[in-house]
């Protein structure tokens, strides 16, 4: 029987700072190789193009470690998983629509930091408590879900260490 207890909201928010950081690799190797491979000289030449490459890119992650293993390689870090309500892996559909959920961190921030022309240090702070109002949406559920894994039907659990190897005992003769 596995641990179905939540992972502490810290140790979530941690666990995506350090996503974003391995993130930032993937991304940059996969632009590089969309510039590279279509002779991308300007930054505007294919900008959408690329924008939805990267995007695709951003689903195959997610969707894929969620699909096999339920585990990020941050979230192994962290030592938490993805499940389904009944503590088995989540479904190809379910694990979609909890990617483009997901999306609500920041898209509402963005869009009205857009429809409110702001400059500067606005398209940083408005952006940055919508995902702070999103975290807080987590004390809203009983099981201290997120937001989006409520609607998608979806767990954060905590998951066993991994086991370690016992080192074989020598034998005496």
């Amino acid at each position: 029987m596995q641990d179905m207890t939540t992972p502490s909201l810290r140790r979530r928010l941690s666990s995506m700072l350090y996503e974003s950081m391995l993130l930032f690799g993937v991304l940059f190797i996969s632009g590089w190789l969309f510039s590279t491979l279509l002779q991308q000289r300007h930054a505007l030449y294919l900008r959408h193009a690329l924008e939805a490459w990267l995007f695709l890119v951003l689903a195959a992650y997610f969707i894929w470690f969620w699909r096999h293993g339920g585990q990020t390689l941050a979230m192994k870090t962290w030592r938490f998983k993805l499940v389904g309500p009944d503590g088995r892996p989540i479904g190809i559909w379910r694990a979609v629509f909890r990617f483009l959920l997901a999306w609500l961190w920041v898209l509402p921030g963005l869009a009205l930091a857009a429809a409110l022309r702001g400059q500067h240090w606005m398209l940083v702070l408005i952006p940055a408590g919508n995902v702070l109002l999103w975290a807080l949406t987590a004390y809203l559920d009983p099981q201290r879900q997120f937001l989006h894994d409520r609607i998608v039907g979806t767990r954060l659990i905590n998951a066993a260490p991994p086991a370690k190897a016992k080192a074989a005992e020598p034998k005496n003769a």
